[in-house]
């Protein structure tokens, strides 16, 4: 089991305050058209969430899945993790859905034709056309296919023998690959119902290669060489937060957002983990790192509860102290689901399992 890098937790928590302010932007009164431009790109926190994904799973798990039966315990675990707050929040929406229909306002955003897909979590894997019943959900439908596909990928190939010179060319030839399959979509967040699935394998597997990179960087300082470049300064962290400057200049300049903003966060990604592990960072901060921990919470309930909270306001444009209010019940709603629901459940999956494990005699 690695040791958790927190920086890396508390980024988590903010990716998924952006989330929250890109889905409330429209509806905040006399918004500054820089927050306003800030706010439109946050899709794309997305797109962080799956590279961090496949980083923190190869890190926990790449050694661990080639033991027997460690498959099993790999997808129960995963599932434990995603499932029961999802079920939370749709059976959530489902109250929502029949509260409108028995008020004469049945909305086409929940269709109950499609919600079995939704129950199992495989609705973005091209079986819909559209973002329903709790639109945030698509991702972690993605992400359960990509969980089913990596143990698969962990017996297929152990990047830590590729030279890193190859190991970025890999993770180069996935980001282009991501470009190509979204045929000249101008953003990341076009067509979700289309490239949603490919957009997460992609950036998922990126992020192992990531950790493989992360594994291999840190060696030498745990191995007393942390003066390797010590009149240059180039130390590895240093010279992959310049790559990750040099994205995105890169993405600022013209290149595509398809290509250059994974690119951007995968570098980003490895210079933040090499910052954690190499000494305390700004973002270790307790608060900070505690947002992170309940940003599954966060991410999961807050597109559910602006759509409850607008119902009884007539205007579609609220006022600052309003949206204020609607965050603060988001904060609120998200400590009570990562205690109440989100931790418990897990616990008494995982401890389930357990007891099945040690009750098999080949175990």
């Amino acid at each position: 089991m690695t040791t958790e890098l927190r920086a890396l937790t508390s980024v988590r928590g903010i990716a998924a305050w952006w989330v929250v302010l890109y889905h409330v932007r429209g509806g905040i009164a006399g918004l500054p058209p820089a927050a306003e431009a800030l706010f439109a790109k946050g899709y794309l926190a997305v797109d962080f969430f799956f590279l961090l994904s496949g980083f923190v799973i190869w890190l926990s798990w790449h050694d661990r899945l080639r033991a027997p039966d460690a498959a099993v315990r790999f997808l129960q675990k995963r599932i434990a993790r995603i499932w029961p707050l999802h079920a939370v929040t749709l059976a959530a929406a489902v109250g929502l859905a029949l509260l409108l229909r028995a008020t004469g306002r049945d909305d086409p955003a929940f269709p109950f034709g499609e919600l079995p897909l939704h129950v199992l979590l495989i609705q973005n894997w091209g079986f819909t056309d559209a973002l329903d019943w709790n639109d945030p959900a698509w991702s972690i439908s993605c992400e359960l296919a990509a969980y089913l596909l990596f143990p698969l990928l962990v017996l297929a190939v152990d990047w830590r023998k590729l030279p890193t010179a190859a190991t970025l060319c890999v993770a180069a030839a996935l980001l282009l690959a991501l470009h190509v399959a979204m045929h000249g979509a101008a953003s990341l967040g076009n067509d979700i119902p289309r490239y949603g699935l490919i957009r997460c394998l992609c950036e998922f597997a990126t992020g192992t290669l990531v950790a493989s990179l992360f594994l291999r960087m840190r060696k030498p300082m745990t191995a007393g060489h942390a003066s390797r470049h010590p009149a240059s300064g180039a130390t590895p962290e240093r010279m992959v937060m310049g790559g990750a400057v040099l994205a995105a200049i890169a993405w600022a300049l013209g290149t595509p957002e398809t290509l250059a903003a994974p690119a951007t966060f995968a570098a980003l990604l490895l210079a933040l983990a090499l910052t954690s592990a190499r000494g305390r960072s700004p973002l270790e901060g307790g608060m900070i790192h505690y947002l992170g921990e309940i940003s599954y919470a966060t991410y999961l309930s807050h597109f559910l509860i602006w759509k409850a909270f607008k119902l009884p306001l007539a205007s579609p444009s609220l006022s600052p102290s309003v949206i204020a209010a609607y965050l603060v019940l988001v904060l609120v709603a998200s400590i009570l689901l990562y205690h109440g629901v989100e931790r418990p459940a897990q616990r008494r999956i995982n401890a389930m399992s357990i007891r099945r494990h040690r009750l098999t005699p080949a175990a």
